[in-house]
């Protein structure tokens, strides 16, 4: 299967810059599954097409301020890190621009010294080890120094840190938010658990891969990036109940999606576990746990579009595609909305 299988046309001007006031205000496309049919609502809807029993999979994991500016200590030349994943205590693996200035033993100054980093290994990819000496909490110096690392594609500034995490977001770790749960309010997650759909919580802590293009010909070529998940009892519980009483088990996301996939056995049974995943989900793919997914719209020939295709149908996916951008929805992190399942019946408009 060829990444060109999972190419299509998007104008530049459809990549949504700025979230929405409301959160639940994005438009909603509806995805059957099975026949391909597409519905448009808005995203607070959702709630008509949710039913009593399923099961909703939040991933809670928290979005870092994690791209830092700082200069050399010995020439001032400026620098510019991206925290990926702690290593151990107070060695992070990094990205570093630019590289050629961070060989091992370079010390970067950030804050006038609130914070110092110094390069102990270059690793794969040409990612940095860095380990950082500080007084105080690092989590509380980051906060004060850190900005929320948006993708590539977002060049406005974003005015409210917290508009790029979930309003359930509780364990910091993630170098990019896991958007399909930006549309979620308190209220409107109130107003589903009201109506008896049950609400299990997991953690991936999404990685910066999230963004990196599939660079070989061959999709099953690829190498996924590892990402390091958590499932409590009682989200375990929680799924596993659901799946006993024929109910739906939906993801909100692909972080949750990976994670509950990578998580359960082969028969779609879930325990308390934490671990890391390289989990790569394609067409031809078989979903242990996951009926159905809440997801955003994803770029051409990414991992993303690839995981969708699998749960869908390449064909449905990209016909999809199609008909938002004909619609002129709003795509990636802080555009609207896709709800993939086998079932859209609900309201008529």
């Amino acid at each position: 299967m060829d990444v060109k299988d999972f190419d299509y046309d998007l104008p530049q001007e459809l990549i949504a810059q700025d979230p929405l006031e409301d959160r639940s205000s994005s438009r909603l496309m509806l995805l059957d599954k099975e026949s391909g049919e597409v519905k448009n609502r808005i995203f607070k809807d959702i709630t008509k097409f949710l039913k009593p029993g399923d099961c909703l999979v939040l991933n809670n994991t928290k979005v870092i301020p994690a791209r830092l500016y700082g200069v050399k200590e010995d020439t001032h030349a400026k620098i510019e890190i991206l925290l990926l994943k702690r290593k151990e205590n107070d060695i992070w693996e990094t990205l570093v621009k630019p590289g050629r200035k961070a060989k091992i033993g370079t010390k970067i100054v950030f804050g006038e010294g609130l914070l110092v980093g110094e390069v102990v290994d270059i690793i794969e990819e040409g990612n940095r080890l860095i380990k950082f000496h500080y007084e105080g909490i690092f989590e509380e110096i980051l906060d004060k120094l850190g900005q929320m690392p948006l993708p590539p594609y977002i060049t406005h500034k974003l005015e409210d840190k917290n508009r790029y995490q979930t309003v359930y977001a509780k364990y910091d770790g993630s170098a990019a938010a896991p958007t399909a749960g930006l549309h979620f309010t308190p209220e409107l997650l109130q107003k589903v658990k009201d109506m008896g759909v049950d609400i299990a919580e997991v953690t991936l802590h999404v990685g910066l891969g999230t963004f990196r293009p599939v660079k070989v010909e061959h999709i099953q070529d690829h190498h996924m990036h590892s990402e390091f998940y958590m499932v409590s009892q009682e989200a375990a519980d929680k799924i596993n109940k659901a799946k006993e009483n024929g109910n739906r088990v939906i993801a909100v996301g692909t972080t949750s999606t990976r994670t509950l996939e990578s998580a359960s056995d082969e028969n779609g049974r879930l325990k308390e576990t934490s671990g890391w995943t390289e989990i790569f989900i394609y067409p031809g793919y078989k979903f242990k746990v996951i009926d159905a997914l809440i997801t955003n719209f994803h770029l051409p020939e990414s991992t993303l579009v690839m995981l969708v295709s699998a749960l869908a149908g390449r064909e449905h996916v990209l016909n999809a595609y199609h008909k938002a951008v004909e619609e002129k929805y709003r795509f990636f992190s802080f555009g609207d909305a896709m709800f993939i399942t086998d079932d859209i019946v609900g309201d008529e408009q």
